[in-house]
């Protein structure tokens, strides 16, 4: 197993998801002691001087003019991590609960939180054990950065909360007694900076993008497949079209189509016949267009989340070489709740392509000769009729998800966090419409091999003809109806694992 090194350096996406996966261990950096030392040692003159110093010495958000005795300042760190736990509903998946243990191991290392390196080894060393902390998933709104999450992340830190183990959930001192593991005693300022930061929204992205990249390979793989049930053109695909309006996505999008079908004896039967289709759909012929728009929407918000894996989002920040400790605003998710809305957006539009040409191949006026719903005796069978019910259910369902969250600023703390950025609930949005755009793909791709079935002896290109042998080594070829729903999901399952990202 690789590592990734924890020293307060950016890191890069597929990093955060390798170690979200276990497939690669977060180890501490060697200099770690002496990069995070100043700022502790900043924040250790100020208590000891009795100066005032946000959420060190005062208060936390609205009750910020509060000031707090020096002999207070680390019953205040602990009160500040049980009084935030305040999160509800179903546990965060383990993914999403490593990849916040690593990324909040990250910004306390980088050395401008004022906190003890033990801190962040604790942190890692929980994640190392797989000892994940309970996280609700509501009740952040993405602005003092996930404040509830991180405070329900951080309680195990300090013996209380809960712990998952091996999928059991056990109360956090029984689990680190168990394992030999010694509670943190939090000293000034520790609990707020595990509580402040942006990397739960940021943690859902990084994930977001590993998932929407292999929905854009199968979106063109499908729409590949689409082509060959549906006798479509191969001359949309053409380079010579996608170089006069060259954006990234669409070029890559056209070349990955157009290498698919090449060699098709489907597509040779057809190339000189215009009787069947002068010009094929929007949904076949513009593919790369759209799909290459996702393409480039999800580079976007990859540059997004480059500049959140390497910044700092504690508050306040520690300014070792200044002297000084100043309170602003880096928690506040704004950033990256505009990406991952905008995310949510493209991904529903390739869901909503996808339908479109799923319900083409099963409309028998429209499939160029297909069987009505791809029935093998239709009446008496109704194919994969009921397939696209579903696929339309899941576009319907994403496109009412794809509403921006943060557009919907609500206040709170008594005004003083009077506009937040709802980046939390935009991630969770996302997660849904991810899993709901990846099985009306599988629809698609279903419905698309079976129009090949039908198209034999002619062969799909070689390409093409790979993608079906696969999706055959998990899906027979349909014969009497049978529920269609175990396949689409294990279609889906083909999709989560990349295997239409490796073809071409």
């Amino acid at each position: 197993m690789r590592e990734v090194i924890v020293d307060g350096s950016p890191l890069a996406i597929d990093d955060v998801v390798a170690v979200a996966r276990r497939e690669a261990a977060a180890v501490p950096g060697p200099d770690l002691a002496r990069r995070m030392a100043p700022a502790r040692d900043l924040v250790d003159r100020l208590v000891a001087s009795g100066a005032t110093a946000y959420g060190v010495t005062t208060g936390f958000g609205a009750l910020a003019n509060t000031r707090i005795d020096p002999a207070q300042a680390v019953e205040l760190q602990v009160d500040l991590l049980r009084s935030h736990a305040a999160g509800v509903g179903d546990p965060l998946p383990p993914e999403v609960v490593r990849a916040m243990l690593l990324l909040r191991a990250r910004t306390l290392a980088q050395g401008h939180s004022g906190v003890r390196p033990v801190v962040v080894e604790f942190l890692l060393e929980l994640l190392r054990r797989d000892l994940l902390p309970v996280v609700p998933a509501q009740g952040s709104v993405g602005a003092s950065g996930d404040l509830a999450p991180f405070a329900h992340l951080a309680l195990p830190v300090i013996g209380e909360g809960w712990i998952a183990v091996d999928g059991e959930v056990r109360p956090a001192a029984e689990v680190l007694r168990a394992h030999g593991l010694v509670p943190v005693e939090l000293e000034p300022k520790e609990g707020l900076s595990l509580l402040n930061g942006t990397e739960g929204m940021a943690a859902m992205g990084c994930l977001a993008v590993d998932a929407a990249r292999a929905l854009a390979d199968a979106a063109d793989a499908a729409c590949a497949l689409s082509v060959e049930a549906l006798l479509g053109s191969a001359r949309p695909f053409e380079e010579r079209i996608h170089r006069l309006r060259p954006h990234p996505g669409q070029l890559v999008s056209a070349r990955r189509i157009a290498a698919l079908i090449a060699g098709s004896e489907i597509g040779a039967s057809h190339a000189d016949d215009f009787t069947h289709a002068v010009q094929d759909a929007y949904s076949l012929r513009c593919a790369p267009q759209v799909h290459g728009a996702v393409r480039d929407t999800i580079a976007h918000v990859e540059e997004v989340l480059a500049v959140e894996l390497g910044s700092v989002v504690d508050n306040p920040l520690v300014f070792p070489e200044d002297g000084d400790v100043v309170s602003g605003g880096n928690f506040h998710g704004q950033p990256l709740a505009f990406a991952l809305d905008f995310l949510a957006i493209a991904v529903t539009e390739l869901g909503s392509i996808s339908e479109r040409r799923t319900d083409r191949i099963l409309d028998p006026d429209r499939s160029s000769g297909l069987t009505p719903f791809l029935a093998g005796r239709p009446g008496v069978d109704s194919g994969y009729m009921l397939a696209q019910y579903t696929a339309a259910a899941l576009v319907a369902e994403n496109r009412v998800l794809s509403h921006p969250a943060s557009v919907e600023s609500i206040p709170t703390s008594g005004l003083q966090e009077d506009h937040v950025s709802m980046g939390w609930g935009a991630g969770r949005k996302l997660s849904q419409v991810l899993v709901n755009t990846r099985r009306v793909l599988a629809v698609e791709i279903l419905c698309a091999v079976a129009g090949i079935d039908q198209r034999a002896p002619l062969r799909p290109a070689p390409g093409t003809g790979r993608l079906v042998e696969r999706v055959r080594e998990v899906v027979p070829p349909l014969g009497p109806d049978r529920p269609p729903g175990p396949d689409i999901e294990a279609i889906a399952d083909l999709i989560a694992a990349g295997v239409f990202s490796s073809v071409p």
